[in-house]
């Protein structure tokens, strides 16, 4: 079918299965429409009313629907394939798993709308409002989200490979804004900014957490458990790391996790085994945590240590004799020198 009906006023029409393909609807008033499954693809919808139109299923594959206006409309399992619908107001529609790859959603309203589990790969979303959306198991890759509002955004297991997201808004229309490059994290952002609770568990936890790595044989493990009481009476957050890893992850990956939390590093390099591994994943790429190794006087260093003696922030190895003689040296010769090295990291920190 290929129909003229501009400005037609079909509020509240039937055309459930409907083939109106390539019709020509600008400004029409469809409004309340039922138009589940209907074929409208190629149509020219430029304008034109859908408000709380049923689209459930419908094909609007490369139809124009520039400045049409969609709220509250339900085009769940809908195919958007390269459709048009920039600047179309889609505020508290239902688009779940609708099919919306290639589309254009430029500056389009997506406010309140329910994207879960919708395809939008290699949608162009530049500039759209998606605030208070949902996006649960939703498709992005490859999308450009470039500009976006994403003030109160629900996201969660979205697919992310490849999409551009850069200078995302994160504060309401009413406010100064403020922008983020990552989607993932806009929410945190948000929250860091707007709530001192959170403000305080940051700063706590960059502020009092210790890694403590070494070699969890029985003999060696007594060490580390004694290193971590010492701490805890100091009102430090020590945090040994028994290689029981998360599933999910690999050593390293947890270790360079764990010590980005980090105020400083205690590593007992003693009968080192792993420990080599750990510290290559720390010392070269975080110049902002010290490190202050440990060694059983009666041993030597392992052969790669000499490796790590480049980077300012890790610290000679304080030698000790036994258990008893490293806790009565541990404020001067293990702590001190962490806490200098790091109060003056932060220092420079201040002053960029």
């Amino acid at each position: 079918m290929n129909a003229k009906l501009s400005k037609a006023n079909l509020y509240g029409a039937k055309l459930i299965d409907a083939n109106v393909s390539n019709a020509d609807l600008i400004s029409a008033d469809l409004s309340r429409a039922d138009l589940y499954g209907a074929n409208l693809s190629n149509s020219n919808f430029n304008g034109a009313d859908l408000i709380e139109a049923n689209l459930f299923g419908a094909d609007l594959s490369s139809a124009n629907l520039n400045d049409a206006i969609l709220s509250g409309a339900n085009l769940r399992h809908a195919n958007l394939r390269h459709a048009n619908l920039s600047s179309a107001n889609l505020n508290d529609a239902d688009l779940r798993e609708a099919y919306l790859f290639g589309a254009n959603l430029h500056a389009a309203n997506l406010s309140e709308a329910n994207l879960s589990e919708a395809n939008l790969t290699k949608a162009n979303l530049t500039e759209a409002d998606l605030s208070q959306a949902i996006l649960v198991r939703t498709g992005l890759s490859k999308a450009n989200l470039t500009g976006c509002f994403v003030y109160g955004l629900s996201a969660w297991d979205v697919q992310l490979e490849e999409v551009i997201q850069s200078n995302l808004v994160i504060t309401p229309p009413d406010v100064p804004g403020i922008t983020v490059d990552n989607l993932e994290v806009a929410q945190f952002i948000y929250l860091l900014l707007n709530n001192q609770k959170i403000r305080h568990v940051i700063d706590t936890i960059t502020s009092k957490v210790v890694l403590i790595l070494g070699r969890f044989t029985p003999e060696r493990k007594v060490i580390l458990d004694a290193i971590r009481n010492e701490l805890r009476k100091r009102d430090y957050l020590p945090v040994l790391f028994d290689f029981e890893k998360p599933s999910s992850r690999d050593i390293t990956e947890t270790v360079s996790t764990l010590a980005h939390m980090a105020r400083f590093v205690i590593a007992d390099i003693t009968d080192a085994k792993s420990i080599p591994q750990e510290l290559m994943a720390i010392v070269p790429n975080l110049p902002s945590v010290p490190v202050q190794p440990l060694l059983l006087k009666s041993q030597q260093e392992y052969g790669m240590f000499e490796h790590f003696k480049r980077y300012p922030w890790a610290l000679e190895p304080y030698l000790y004799e036994d258990q008893d003689r490293l806790l009565a040296a541990l404020t001067e010769k293990v702590i001190g020198p962490a806490e200098r090295l790091a109060r003056r990291v932060a220092g420079r920190r201040m002053r960029r």
